[in-house]
């Protein structure tokens, strides 16, 4: 017997079939291998990045708004703030005068640390019990603990939190929020042990100041005096704190740095190119570092007219006796004028002469270039010009009488002398620089004093104007230190010191000084280098 199916049977079993079909047409195509392949690694390197975006933001502003602490240490109030940094470092401001800033670290944390003012109380308890002063070392070191302490905890606390907030609020998934505050308290920690192994301590040694450029000397002194001389800054401290009204007036009353006694400053210039602002730079400097001989290594003028002599004249009056060389844009009528001046000792061919207690000797530019072009066969001269100068400092050291400092204006006249002198000075590149020879001699080239003159203004930035102050020991007549001065351009009133040591004289160093001063040079032998023409 067979059995129809009826209308009614037919229906139902179709409208029973129809999810199943729905199914099946709606369902996804199975991807192709490619894109299979693809897919897995795309979005876990999207999902990871935009992690540590959230993470980043999150942990900044954190420390933005919670990372900092207050700290008095000693009779000072200060504010301890950790910020994000692509070089790590410490930055101590001391407002109005400016900033100090160390290399005390490298970490993406910068330490700033803001002295905002002295406290009235603590200071006059200092004035009304002096023995109180012996302690004080151990006190300012037991404030400066706890405070970094403090704000270790501080900025954990900010950047978990801000970290972990801002992924709550971009994911909205409380286990992404909670991995985004695990992923910043590694990086912290990370950032926190990379300073720790890396942490300088005697970057003090070496500060780097900016803000107004009459505070230098005391502030960046200061920063080295409190660390080796701190017997003497306590006695100043009295002093210090009797006048709490404003910061800039008791800070004024810190002893001007002062080197050794037996130290001897010589302040380096160059490149002046007729700006007239010069002089009263060179001028103030002399007076705030007590400067004992000025060296200028060429281009004081532009076009070496006799029209351009006058002025030269205000050199008279600088306060310090003025060592100088002829430079390119220097003709012989500049360099005569100078030699009739009072106080100005022109040094040429080779000829030495003892001024300040150094003992100097120096060669003229043998190009003359007013129209600020180069000629043909500019190289080979000073090639020649330094091959001379350098036969005339073996000469004086064979005769028992060695140069302490030779001063030229090109560079490349300047390392004809290598293995012949501890230092040689130059200029003529518009930018400083620093280097020790193959054959030990300390070659250094200072920047434009004058900001390049009025060609200044011929590009998109002002040049700025540098200058430095470099420091010889009276007795061994060895180059100690040296200060970098900088200042803003043309319309700029931004100012900067930094404090630079010999490679012998970094904490640390084994390298004996040597009698004749500077780094040490081997005396001249059958194996010593005897420049040529042709050197290279």
């Amino acid at each position: 017997m067979v059995r129809v199916p009826s209308p009614v049977a037919n229906v139902a079993q179709r409208v029973r079939r129809l999810p199943r079909a729905l199914t099946r047409r709606h369902r996804s195509p199975r991807p192709t291998a490619p894109t299979a392949s693809l897919a897995p690694q795309q979005r876990p390197w999207t999902r990871a990045l935009g992690l540590v975006v959230v993470v980043i933001l999150g942990a900044w502003l954190g420390l933005l708004v919670v990372g900092n602490v207050r700290v008095p240490v000693g009779p000072m109030d200060t504010t301890m703030t950790l910020r994000p940094s692509f070089t790590g470092g410490t930055k101590i401001n001391v407002s109005p005068l400016g900033a100090l800033q160390l290399d005390s670290h490298t970490a993406p944390v910068r330490l700033d640390v803001n002295v905002d003012q002295l406290d009235p109380e603590r200071s006059q308890a200092l004035v009304d019990h002096p023995e109180r002063l012996s302690g004080l070392q151990e006190e300012v070191a037991r404030d400066i603990t706890h405070g970094t302490a403090d704000l270790a905890v501080r900025s954990c606390v900010a950047v978990v939190t801000g970290a972990t907030a801002l992924g709550l609020v971009v994911y909205r998934r409380p286990r992404r929020a909670l991995a985004a505050g695990g992923l910043a308290l590694t990086l912290l920690a990370a950032s926190g042990g990379t300073a720790f192994a890396t942490w300088n301590p005697d970057s003090v040694l070496e500060p780097k100041f900016s803000g107004l450029l009459s505070s230098a000397p005391s502030l960046v002194g200061d920063a080295r005096s409190i660390v080796t001389e701190f017997d003497v800054y306590q006695k100043e401290l009295a002093r210090l704190v009797t006048n709490v009204t404003k910061l800039y007036d008791a800070t004024s009353t810190l002893p001007t740095y002062q080197p050794d006694p037996t130290t001897i400053r010589v302040l380096h210039v160059s490149d002046i190119h007729l700006n007239p602002a010069s002089w009263k730079i060179i001028a103030s400097l002399v007076e705030q570092y007590q400067v004992d001989v000025i060296v200028d290594s060429g281009d004081t003028m532009d076009h070496g007219t006799a029209a351009e002599n006058g002025f030269l004249d205000p050199i008279e009056d600088l306060g310090a006796p003025y060592v100088w060389v002829r430079g390119n844009h220097d003709s012989r009528v500049t360099q005569r004028y100078l030699e009739g001046l009072d106080n100005v000792h022109v040094l040429d061919d080779g000829r030495a002469q003892t001024i300040g207690g150094l003992r100097f000797a120096g060669m003229g530019d043998p190009q003359f270039t007013p129209d600020r072009s180069d000629k043909n066969g500019a190289e080979q001269s000073q090639e020649l010009a330094g091959a001379r100068l350098a036969s005339a400092l073996r000469d004086q050291r064979a005769a028992g009488t060695p140069v302490d400092v030779a001063v030229v204006h090109e560079p490349s006249a300047a390392r004809e002398v290598d293995g012949t002198v501890p230092l040689v000075l130059a200029g003529h590149l518009h930018h400083e620089d620093s280097e020790v020879m193959e054959y030990g001699t300390r070659l250094r080239v200072e920047g434009s004093t004058g900001g390049s003159g009025l060609r200044a203004i011929e590009g998109e930035y002002p040049d700025p104007i540098e200058t430095s102050i470099l420091y010889f020991d009276r007795d061994t007549r060895r180059l100690q230190a040296w200060d970098s001065i900088e200042l803003g351009g043309l319309g700029l009133t931004t100012a900067e010191v930094s404090r630079h040591l010999p490679e012998e004289n970094q904490p640390g160093a084994s390298t004996p000084p040597s009698p004749t001063g500077g780094t040490s040079v081997t005396p001249s032998s059958p194996g010593a280098r005897t420049p040529s023409p042709t050197a290279p």
